[in-house]
């Protein structure tokens, strides 16, 4: 086999045999494949499609051309992925709150991805924060507090590691079969009991329609149980961000008044919509109702709180940040309210337009090699739905520059729509599959 004649068989709409997806994931995973090859195989999945058979293949190559973790621990090892959406900072609520409730979490996260916000990225805007370890460092953790958030070693799924940045810079990030291939290599790799998927709809997701969303979620639930992963997908709606801050520090600021406060949002909403799945598939529950139930208590008991700042100890963070958050967090320089044009209420906000707005701040990447600026973004968002006056509130910037500034609160308005009628606010979980 050879990438070139692999690559003419996806040009020519030819399905791949699972030996030839073999081939591809390890050259992947050795660099025999260039990355010109793998932006070209990666475009070629895209327009083309695999089938059932061929994504199980490649996904369970991808997890195959590395290390595949086993636990020995007095609870079941769980996890969470989320398909991607704007101010989607549930892993970093989620994955203490299990914890807390005993299950034991090796979250094996990734970096932002075209519009939306990767959890590692908000983890590292915490100061001394670093979520590289080795598979030693990861079993001493979560064996220590049940929750390690890490990004994967060198000896996990290495092929999706090269796939993961092509994708970035080759706009092949929204293929079915690629995001399903990346999460699940991942996961699979991590040893888990049970996983539960996050499938975003809406605006600010990648999937824009229901179809699209219970496609995806179909797609990730039948590789899983297919490679012996008991799993469960919920379809969220992302018509807007899930919490009113978009930017890395600007939300894990959002994550930390949940955690040490007793409020209650849609943020704590989708975590124990997702972990009461995961403490009722794990046997931490009775049903999802009570699973659910326990993760919001685990939230405002101060539990999940405890959690998140013992793992942060043990990834370099400061000790004392859940007592003392506000003072560690990076502040930007230029700070400006945007505000309304006119009156009405917030009928439709374009979510990926946010997005790309904190992107271009420097809140996320242009090219795989762009260092992230975590004090830039967007806070106190309008919600969808709200009575909006001329002249009130509709987000602030944080920006380094003043025509950054300018430029993003130009997008702020262009993508939130005031208009006179009240419009219909969808549900929160949509629904749930597997």
């Amino acid at each position: 086999m050879n990438a070139r004649g692999i690559l003419a068989k996806l040009r020519h709409r030819q399905s791949l045999t699972r030996e030839e997806l073999v081939w591809i994931a390890q050259g992947l995973a050795s660099g025999d494949i260039s990355d010109a090859q793998a932006g070209a195989f990666a475009m070629g999945v895209c327009l083309t499609g695999l089938s059932d058979i061929g994504r199980v293949a490649l996904t369970t190559a991808m997890r195959d051309t590395g290390v595949v973790l086993n636990w020995d621990l007095d609870g079941p090892v769980l996890d969470k992925h989320s398909t991607g959406g704007v101010g989607d900072c549930v892993s970093l609520i989620l994955a203490p709150a299990l914890a807390a409730c005993g299950a034991y979490v090796p979250m094996i996260s990734g970096r932002g991805l075209g519009h939306t916000g990767g959890t590692l990225d908000k983890l590292e805007a915490i100061p001394g924060v670093s979520t590289q370890v080795d598979e030693a460092r990861l079993r001493q953790i979560v064996g220590q507090t049940g929750c390690a958030i890490v990004s994967a070693s060198a000896d996990i799924a290495p092929a999706d590691k090269r796939l993961y940045a092509v994708r970035d810079v080759s706009s092949t990030v929204d293929s079915l079969d690629l995001i399903t291939a990346s999460i699940l290599s991942k996961k699979l790799a991590a040893g888990l009991d049970g996983l539960v998927l996050d499938v975003k709809v809406g605006s600010g997701a990648f999937m824009k329609d229901i179809k699209q969303a219970q496609a995806l979620a179909e797609a990730l639930t039948k590789t899983a149980n297919a490679a012996k992963c008991r799993t469960t997908a919920i379809i969220s709606d992302m018509s807007q961000p899930l919490v009113p801050s978009l930017g890395n520090a600007l939300e894990v600021a959002e994550v930390m008044r949940l955690l040490t406060g007793k409020g209650r949002g849609p943020l704590v909403d989708v975590a124990a919509a997702l972990g009461g799945v995961l403490l009722a598939n794990g046997g931490l529950s009775e049903d999802v109702q009570a699973g659910a139930e326990a993760i919001v208590k685990a939230i405002r008991s101060g539990a999940a709180a405890e959690r998140f700042g013992q793992m942060l100890a043990q990834l370099g963070g400061p000790v004392g940040f859940v007592e003392n958050w506000q003072r560690f967090l990076p502040e930007a320089t230029v700070i400006r309210e945007v505000t309304a044009l006119k009156s009405g209420y917030l009928s439709a906000i374009d979510g990926e337009r946010l997005g790309l707005a904190v992107v271009a701040l420097g809140g996320g990447r242009l090219v795989e090699k762009d260092v992230i600026n975590p004090a830039v973004g967007l806070s106190e968002v309008a919600r969808l739905g709200a009575r909006i006056e001329k002249g009130q509130t509709l987000a602030v910037v944080h920006a380094v520059r003043s025509d950054q500034a300018d430029a993003a609160a130009a997008e702020v308005r262009a993508a939130m729509d005031v208009q006179a009628q009240k419009p219909q606010v969808p549900e929160l979980i949509l629904e749930r599959i597997g």
